[in-house]
C-alpha cells in the first residue's frame, strides 16, 4: 500500500465563533458546488468538549484546500441524539458560517457508522471526507489527503495512525490497530497499516461501491476491506494522533470482537478461500507437527497410533476447509457477477489455483486408501492381535473419502467457474472478440 511523506501541520484551534440544521431541501447555494468540492462529515456523540476546536480547526483548512485545488468547503455535523450541549454549539456555528456549516440531528443515537451515512447522504460535495469531533485527528491534514486523491488519482486516502507520525495511541489500542492491520494484509493480500482509522478522504463515486457499511464503530474497518476487496485505488498518508477530548467511547474487548467480525466477515463475502485456505492451512500444518512430535517422542519401539490417527484427521480437516472455501469463492463470483480465474474478482491465494489439481488430488487420496486397506487386508494389520488392529481402516476411510470430495468438489468448480463467466463468454461470441 502506497504511503506518502507525513504532511507538516500547522495551526492550533482559536476560540470558537458561534454555528444550524440546513435541510437539505433549503441548502440551495450548494445546488452549483463545483466538482472539487469537499464535504467533511463530522459525527458527534455529547462532543461539547471538542466540537467547537474542530469546526475552528476544519473551517481554518479553507486557504490551504483552495490552494491544492478544493473548495467549497461544506462541513456538516451529524449529532448522533447528544444529551450535552454539542447541538447547540453547532448551531451557533451555522448561524455564522451559514454557507458551510451544516447540523444533522438524530433524535436517538443510532451508531458512529449511522451518523456517517446520513452526513454522506445530504453531502454536495465530489469529495467526501470525515473525522471524529474528538481532536484527535488533524483537520490540517485534508488538503494533503485532497492533493493526494486528485493527483495520484486514489479513490479512498486514509490519514495513517500507523505509518510513523507522532502519536499518542494508548498501548493496548496501538496493538490491536497493529493485529487488525496484519489480518486485513493478510486477507486482502495487500499492505494495510491502519484499518480503523477515523479520519478519510474519498471520491464520490466510490460510496456506492463501498456500501453496504455498518451503524456501529466497525464503519471503518468494514470500509477498508470493502475497499481492498473492490480493487479501489486505496493511498494511505502518515498523519499525526492525539489523545481525545473527553472520555473514549471505545470498548477495547467489544469492539475490537466487532472489528474482527467485520473484518472476516465482509473479507469472506469477497475471497473466501483466503479465510479457509489459511485455516486449513493452519490445521493441516499443527497435524504434520503433531505427527512429528509423536514420533520423536515414542518410546520403546511402540507407534502412537492415536496420536498419528489424530494428526491425520488435523491434515484431512485442513484439506476440506480449502476445498470448501474455494467452492465459496466461485459460488460468491457468481452473486458478484466477476470470475476470480481472469484477475477480475478478489484475491486468488496463489497464482495457479490449486483446485484445478483437485481432480489428480483426490484420485491419488483414493488410491493411497485402497492401497493402504489392500495392504492391511493383505499382511493381516486388521487382525486382532495386532499392535492397532482400527488403525489402517481408518486411515483408508478417511483418504478415500477425502479424495472422492476432491474430485466431487473439481468438478462443481468448474461448473461454477463455467457459470461465473458464462455472460462474460455470451457477450464475447457476440462481439466476435
Amino acid at each position: 500500500m502506497a504511503s506518502i511523506a507525513q504532511p507538516a501541520f500547522s495551526g492550533q484551534p482559536s476560540i470558537a465563533k458561534e454555528v444550524t440544521e440546513v435541510p437539505r431541501a433549503q441548502a440551495s447555494v450548494y445546488e452549483s458546488v463545483r466538482a472539487s468540492a469537499l464535504s467533511v462529515v463530522i459525527p458527534a456523540l455529547n462532543e461539547e468538549a471538542g466540537i467547537g476546536a474542530i469546526l475552528e480547526r476544519v473551517l481554518a483548512t479553507r486557504a490551504a484546500l483552495l490552494a491544492v485545488g478544493v473548495g467549497p468547503l461544506e462541513v456538516i455535523v451529524v449529532d448522533d441524539g447528544s444529551q450535552d450541549a454539542t447541538p447547540d454549539i453547532v448551531e451557533r456555528y451555522v448561524n455564522a458560517y451559514p454557507d458551510t456549516v451544516r447540523l444533522i440531528r438524530h433524535s436517538r443515537n443510532r451508531g458512529y457508522g449511522a451518523a456517517l451515512k446520513t452526513g454522506f447522504r445530504y453531502a454536495q460535495g465530489d469529495l467526501l471526507a470525515f473525522l471524529d469531533a474528538d481532536g484527535t485527528y488533524p483537520p490540517e491534514a485534508f488538503p494533503e489527503l485532497c492533493r493526494v486523491a486528485l493527483e495520484r488519482g486514489a479513490d479512498l486516502v486514509v490519514g495513517s495512525r500507523m505509518s510513523g507520525g507522532e502519536s499518542e495511541m494508548p498501548h493496548v489500542r496501538r496493538l490491536g490497530n497493529g493485529f487488525f492491520a496484519l489480518l486485513l494484509s493478510l486477507v486482502g493480500n495487500a499492505r494495510i497499516r491502519d484499518t480503523a482509522s477515523g479520519m478519510r478522504v474519498f471520491r464520490r463515486e466510490a460510496l456506492p461501491i463501498l456500501y453496504p457499511l455498518p451503524d456501529g464503530l466497525d464503519f471503518t474497518p468494514a470500509m477498508s476491506t470493502r475497499a481492498l476487496h473492490e480493487n479501489l485505488a486505496m493511498v494511505e498518508v502518515p498523519i499525526p494522533y492525539r489523545e481525545r477530548v473527553g472520555r473514549s467511547k471505545l470498548s477495547v474487548i467489544r469492539d475490537g470482537v466487532r472489528f474482527l467480525r467485520s473484518i472476516l466477515w465482509t473479507a469472506l463475502t469477497y475471497n473466501p478461500v483466503r479465510i479457509f485456505g489459511m485455516a486449513g492451512f493452519g490445521l493441516a500444518l499443527l497435524g504434520v507437527l503433531v505427527a512429528a512430535v509423536s514420533l520423536a517422542l515414542r518410546q520403546d519401539g511402540t507407534w502412537p497410533f492415536p496420536r498419528f490417527f489424530a494428526a491425520l484427521v488435523l491434515i484431512v480437516a485442513g484439506v476440506n476447509l480449502f476445498s470448501i472455501g474455494t467452492l465459496f469463492n466461485d459460488l460468491v463470483s457468481l452473486f458478484h457477477k466477476r470470475h476470480i480465474r481472469q484477475g477480475l474478482f478478489g484475491r486468488p491465494l496463489f497464482k495457479h489455483p490449486l483446485e484445478r489439481d483437485f481432480w489428480w488430488l483426490g484420485t491419488l487420496s483414493g488410491l493411497a486408501g485402497l492401497i493402504i486397506y489392500l495392504l492391511a487386508v493383505r499382511y493381516h494389520w486388521t487382525a486382532p492381535t495386532a499392535p492397532a488392529p482400527w488403525f489402517a481402516p481408518a486411515v483408508s476411510a478417511l483418504l478415500v473419502l477425502t479424495g472422492l470430495q476432491l474430485v466431487c468438489s473439481w468438478f462443481l468448480a468448474r461448473i461454477l467457474s463455467e457459470l461465473s463467466q458464462r455472460e462474460l463468454s455470451a457477450a464475447n461470441d457476440l462481439n466476435g472478440e
